[in-house]
């Protein structure tokens, strides 16, 4: 499994790559965490407004800081 953090490193994309990375430990899941931060590689998954998450490919959320549970709920999916 892929994870990607889309967003320029701010506060709130700090907050979802912490709320995922919990997500995953609390599910024993083993996932690759990447943080994109390039607007031009972020546009192409057609994201305009960021923090985003994106997993194996699919963008799931964008432009919310996801909460831990709701992470686990789309993991669990």
């Amino acid at each position: 499994m892929e994870i990607k953090i889309l967003g320029s490193g701010c506060k709130k994309c700090n907050e979802l790559e912490e709320n995922t990375k919990k997500a995953l430990e609390e599910m024993g899941l083993v996932a690759e965490v990447i943080k994109v931060t390039d607007f031009k590689e972020i546009a192409k998954y057609g994201v305009m407004t960021t923090p985003a998450l994106v997993i194996d490919e699919k963008v799931i959320s964008k432009g919310k800081v996801l909460k831990k549970e709701e992470i686990k709920e789309m993991l669990s999916k």
